[in-house]
């Protein structure tokens, strides 16, 4: 009976007739065993509770610097913070299309912003240029996927890694075409499909010194047009379906006017 209290999980045993000096003692023993476990656990949630604020703190910490990266590279560039603000909402807004888990979506979303950080490394003779590169010119300006990539690239954080391969990737092309290394369909980073199509779609729906902006119609259109040679098809396939949320974005987030911008 015994031996099968033990398997059963008893941990103490009193015999009949019971004794009053043992019976206190077990129970004193058992009640300062309970006593100890109680605080065992506490202790152990104090623990967890210590861990994810820590988390908590050190992820907010690498959400300033993404943001901070971010703000510096537009005192450069001419274009506007609404700009990577647009780019990043589309990008979560594809990523969640696509059925990603929640928490890659909204880092996607952060890192996105970090995709053009290597133009600050190109010429402001060529990044201000109103109207049309030469191909030197080209050349020089489409480095900015390497120096954005080497910027970013070899750190610990794993928002700073999202948006290294976000900002050396987001210019491939599905057909092989793009650059900086002519990667071809899924050699192409999910995070940098996804941010090509969300770029792309923002610069031709923005007005710019050197271009008039296209209608939403008008971009959707050649998005699905370059399916299978610019975009990859499931990406074009998905930030259709999220259409409206698209175009919502597009009128909570305008440019801000020239006079703005100048004093921003």
């Amino acid at each position: 009976t015994r031996l099968n209290a033990i398997r059963a999980g008893a941990v103490e045993f009193l015999h009949k007739p019971i004794e009053p000096v043992e019976f206190k003692a077990r129970i004193a023993n058992l009640a300062r065993l309970v006593d100890v476990q109680r605080k065992l656990a506490d202790k152990a949630e104090w623990l967890r509770s210590e861990i994810d604020k820590a988390t908590a703190e050190l992820r907010r910490r690498e959400e300033e610097i993404i943001n901070r990266l971010t703000r510096a590279a537009g005192y450069k560039d001419r274009e506007t913070g609404a700009h990577t603000l647009r780019v990043a909402r589309y990008c979560g807004l594809l990523a969640r299309e696509l059925g990603l888990p929640e928490e890659a979506c909204r880092d996607i979303q952060l890192a996105a912003p970090m995709h053009d950080i290597g133009k600050v490394g190109i010429r402001d003779d060529v990044l201000l240029k109103n109207g049309p590169l030469s191909a030197a010119e080209r050349d020089h300006m489409n480095q900015h996927t390497r120096i954005g990539g080497a910027i970013l690239q070899g750190s610990g954080c794993d928002l700073l890694k999202l948006a290294s391969d976000i900002a050396v990737s987001h210019h491939e092309r599905w057909d092989g075409t793009g650059y900086p290394s002519g990667l071809k369909g899924k050699e192409i980073p999910l995070v940098g499909r996804i941010s090509a199509v969300a770029d792309v779609f923002d610069a031709l729906t923005t007005e710019r010194s050197y271009k008039s902006a296209w209608s939403a119609d008008r971009a959707f259109e050649h998005i699905r047009e370059e399916a299978g040679r610019q975009f990859d098809p499931a990406c074009v396939a998905a930030f259709e379906k999220c259409r409206d949320s698209v175009v919502e974005v597009m009128r909570i987030c305008p440019d801000p006017e020239p006079s703005e911008r100048e004093v921003a």
